[in-house]
């Protein structure tokens, strides 16, 4: 493991379908957050669902979580900070921070966990060599 840090940082209104009747965000659309803050890591960084599969496996996420802080409401310019945290595993492990941007409060953490799996949908236990090439390339190894 590396002391390196990975992150990218991305920024978007509330729009009026996420929120409830409270006029608050929806509890599950920072779940939606957070994987807007794992595809523009991906983009940063050249770690797409793409380049995944076009060497071969998959990446469903096998853990979730998301702790609430404070609420966000329409309108609301969303941060989403995303973290890569380096794992001698064979995973993709996230960690997010998700700020209101107007006051820079934090509303919410959380992290995520994929592992790899082959074209047959079998657990690969050692890290794809596409993957430990990007790692590499990235100071990770």
């Amino acid at each position: 493991m590396t002391t390196n840090k990975l992150t990218s940082t991305i920024e978007f209104p509330v729009r009026f379908s996420e929120v409830d009747s409270m006029q608050i965000v929806w509890h599950g659309h920072y779940v939606k957050y957070m994987e807007e803050g794992r595809e523009d890591f991906g983009r940063k960084y050249g770690i797409n669902y793409m380049l995944i599969k076009a060497n071969g496996y998959m990446a469903p996420i096998v853990k979730l979580t998301c702790d609430y802080k404070k609420a966000l409401s329409y309108d609301d310019q969303v941060i989403v900070e995303t973290s890569y945290v380096d794992s001698d595993a064979a995973k993709i492990i996230y960690a997010f921070k998700i700020f209101r941007a107007s006051d820079k409060e934090l509303v919410a953490t959380g992290e995520s966990v994929q592992v790899f799996i082959d074209m047959d949908r079998e657990l690969i236990l050692t890290i794809p060599p596409f993957f430990e090439a990007w790692k590499k390339r990235w100071g990770l190894r």
